[in-house]
């Protein structure tokens, strides 16, 4: 996971930042970028926030990893969020590896790579990180925040810690806690990786090895959970990989098979493992109704913000009873909030991927928000 830092844009953060877990960090990089124009007016701002495996690049080509934005599906010239007429900003979570202070940096103090010396982080930790950008760029009020899976719960953590700092939101394929389903999940990924004997109790950056077994295998626990059953059928089936017959070994007679080593071993040149321990941990501590004495009504309470929450039909790691029990939150809340269920079978990754009904349903509220907002 070598890089150039001059490939990546960096916001020094100054101010001190307490985290929840009581330790204070200041003076750390959080990593960004930007697609389109800010205008005069500072009113066409879009803040994304990125899923557990993405970054910062959004869109167009990533200049590290030389892959494809992980949203380029909705972010570009002409396309649903328009960088011809919005300017986007997409930062690198804390606790993430794309130039963010995480596990895989410097600790300024011992002069060596944390690893699991880096502080245990929450959702509202990266949220209060974030702000900084939009103090940055001088931008009083976005236009649109959104983000699905962990950007949701970034997106729900920041309009309920700044309920003024956005006009609308799309929280996308969201939850307002962890089920217990999915900290099992979690729990399986994080103890794959600790397992793996390269991990050296995370101080495999330390003495130059590479947990790639262990973090492989958590990718593919977590890779089969953001797709469907049916969705998998239909794709893969019980097909062979290239062959006539069952060749009776442990090799992969299966296409799936082959497919998730694919995702799996693809996934260790662009990731970092002790950063999935620290986001997945964030994850599963999230419970926003649990920061207030009244549940999420509380949490939404004088929102002013305008929202549309978006769940998948066929995604069982965020169930749409998970985004209907924040619309009622929000409705309890006397929140503007309208709702949609996309009719997919391409499970948790819909957002992901070109699903033409759930592109063309975010453009719509962005672009009819904007007519509204725009000063």
């Amino acid at each position: 996971m070598n890089y150039k830092t001059e490939k990546i844009k960096h916001l020094i953060v100054k101010k001190p930042l307490k985290l929840d877990c009581g330790q204070t960090i200041k003076d750390f990089p959080l990593a960004y970028e930007t697609y389109g124009k800010l205008n005069k007016s500072k009113d066409n701002a879009i803040l994304i926030f990125h899923a557990l495996t993405g970054d910062q690049f959004a869109s167009g080509i990533n200049p590290i990893t030389e892959r494809e934005g992980w949203w380029n599906s909705a972010v570009g010239p002409d396309k649903s969020i328009d960088t011809n007429k919005y300017f986007v900003i997409c930062a690198n979570v804390l606790g993430g590896c794309m130039g963010t202070l995480g596990p895989k940096e410097i600790n300024k103090i011992s002069n060596e790579i944390y690893g699991l010396e880096f502080p245990v982080i929450t959702i509202k930790d990266m949220v209060k990180a974030q702000e900084a950008l939009l103090e940055y760029f001088k931008i009083e009020k976005l236009l649109c925040a959104l983000g699905g899976s962990l950007g949701s719960m970034q997106l729900l953590q920041f309009c309920a810690s700044f309920p003024d700092r956005t006009f609308s939101a799309i929280p996308i394929a969201c939850s307002s806690s962890n089920s217990a389903q999915n900290i099992a999940l979690n729990e399986l990924a994080r103890q794959a990786i600790m397992a793996d004997p390269e991990w050296s109790k995370g101080s495999y950056g330390k003495v130059k090895k590479l947990p790639k077994n262990g973090l492989a295998v958590a990718r593919m626990a977590g890779h089969i959970s953001y797709l469907s059953e049916s969705g998998l059928q239909e794709k893969f089936g019980r097909k062979l990989q290239e062959k006539a017959g069952y060749e009776f070994s442990f090799d992969a007679d299966f296409q799936i098979e082959s497919y998730l080593r694919h995702q799996g071993y693809s996934f260790v040149d662009r990731f970092d493992a002790n950063s999935y321990l620290y986001l997945t941990r964030a994850m599963d501590y999230f419970d926003l109704s649990k920061q207030y004495d009244n549940g999420l009504t509380e949490a939404f309470a004088g929102q002013k913000t305008k929202f549309l929450v978006i769940s998948f039909s066929s995604d069982w790691l965020y169930p749409t009873k998970h985004s209907k029990d924040i619309v009622i939150a929000l409705n309890a809340s006397g929140a503007n909030v309208a709702f949609a269920e996309i009719k997919t079978d391409k499970g948790h990754d819909s957002f992901l991927v070109e699903e033409p009904k759930f592109l063309n349903t975010i453009k719509g509220f962005i672009d009819s928000s904007f007519e509204i907002f725009k000063k």
